[in-house]
């Protein structure tokens, strides 16, 4: 394996056989006739990780993800294929796994320790780093079966990363801390990652696998279904996630055919938005446009023709900070729906989410009916609070159409605007907070 690669999965295929009873087990022995039914959780999946990198793997449930993790990892062994790691591997997979219910979280550091290559003498050295980290107090002499879910996953996080890990894989073990405990995690993943450590990162949070990672993969019934960029992949899998089986499917083997899926925002045969004079021309750049809008499948509803506006009701894409907008656009009902809302969402270029809003915050307080072949206009109005940078919009709208409250419709990146630097006041990061210092001379 070349010295710049960290792992690498060379054709992996995983199989389990499915037994009906113990008797047809005990069977199987003895017979040349298959006696189970075989399950195949993974399918030819190849790639490599480099050193270095932050890799994060999506998908739907039972799509092969923790069984590909689990491989790597040396505790499932491959029915094809081979996998390949370079460096100490440090991993958080299932709740629990590698600690001894009945021992105490202080023997289970030292045995979790000394599997990872660490001697007692080392352990002894970071012991007290790892107890801090978990901050679990007294329950550390404790029984690990008396433990939370969450102190066990403050515990097993501690020791993954106290060890000097060159490969670190986490494996959604975070979901069930408390939010100030995963904003700890999530630093020091970062401090690591800058540390030139490799991290495979498996995660339903969509906006923190686009912010944490260089690359992502998609998963689909054990089957690599695309590779790229964490918010490219992370816009497919969004959308095979909310869509129909049928459509589902269609769309997996599009992605695999190498199918391109970016499509336009529909349009409507309905009156115009009510804009003055057309377009701001100081203000809107013909050439800048989404060139990634996703589209998800249509489910009783439509949305059409955004735009954005000024306060004079002019077509604009070039924001001033400060100013109030208009996010508009029109959703075409195809079937009767009930408790009706709609949304929209700001984001930046890596696909993080900065705000938004609805148009209710519970499905009683949604328009009561909406009749099929009705047209709705929907305006979010906005102060720009933003810095200098590109953005997207996005643009929702949920509803029943007789099988339940859901999404009828949605537009990921259906427009993007910038915020040109000449309109900024002074402020760093994202969001301008309009932070105004003021000194005074202390001593």
């Amino acid at each position: 394996m070349p010295s710049e690669i960290a792992i690498q999965v060379r054709n992996v295929s995983k199989r389990f056989q499915i037994y009906d009873s113990p008797r047809a087990r005990l069977l199987q022995v003895f017979r040349k006739k298959r006696c189970y039914t075989e399950f195949v959780a993974l399918d030819d999946v190849s790639f490599v990780v480099n050193k270095g990198e932050t890799v994060g793997i999506v998908g739907r449930n039972g799509s092969g993800k923790s069984t590909l993790l689990q491989m790597i990892c040396g505790t499932l062994t491959p029915t094809e294929g081979e996998v390949s790691t370079h460096g100490r591997i440090a991993a958080l997979l299932e709740l629990g796994s590698g600690f001894n219910p009945e021992f105490s979280g202080r023997e289970n550091v030292y045995m979790n320790a000394s599997v990872l290559g660490l001697s007692h003498a080392e352990t002894s050295a970071r012991f007290a780093s790892i107890e801090a980290f978990a901050e679990i107090g007294d329950f550390i002499d404790r029984p690990v079966k008396s433990y939370s879910s969450g102190m066990m996953v403050r515990l097993a996080f501690a020791v993954a990363i106290n060890v000097d890990p060159q490969i670190l894989i986490v494996d959604e073990a975070l979901a069930v801390g408390d939010e100030l405990f995963q904003r700890k995690c999530f630093a020091r993943i970062e401090s690591i990652k800058s540390q030139g450590a490799t991290i495979l990162f498996v995660s339903h949070a969509s906006d923190t696998v686009v912010a944490l990672c260089d690359r992502a993969i998609l998963l689909d019934g054990g089957q690599k279904v695309a590779e790229g960029t964490p918010k490219a992949i992370v816009g497919k899998y969004q959308r095979m996630l909310n869509a129909s089986p049928a459509k589902a499917k269609e769309m997996r083997e599009q992605m695999m055919a190498g199918s391109v899926e970016f499509t336009s925002v529909a349009e409507v045969d309905a009156p115009a938005l009510d804009a003055n004079s057309g377009l701001a021309s100081d203000y809107f750049d013909p050439h800048l446009l989404s060139k990634a809008v996703l589209s998800y499948e249509a489910r009783g509803a439509v949305i059409a023709n955004p735009g954005l506006l000024n306060a004079r009701r002019q077509k604009v894409n070039c924001l001033k900070a400060g100013e109030t907008y208009l996010y508009t656009y029109q959703v075409a009902f195809e079937q009767d729906a009930s408790h009706v809302r709609f949304g929209m969402l700001i984001k930046t270029t890596t696909g993080v989410e900065l705000g938004g809003g609805t148009s209710a915050k519970r499905i009683t307080e949604g328009i009561e009916f909406v009749a099929a072949g009705s047209v709705l206009t929907v305006e979010y109005s906005f102060v720009c609070r933003l810095n200098e940078g590109l953005y997207f919009l996005n643009a929702g709208v949920s509803g029943d159409c007789g099988e339940g409250f859901r999404h009828l419709h949605r537009v990921v990146d259906a427009l993007c605007f910038r915020v040109n630097s000449e309109h900024t006041q002074y402020g760093v990061g994202v969001v301008d907070f309009s932070c105004a210092p003021e000194w005074s001379l202390a001593r």
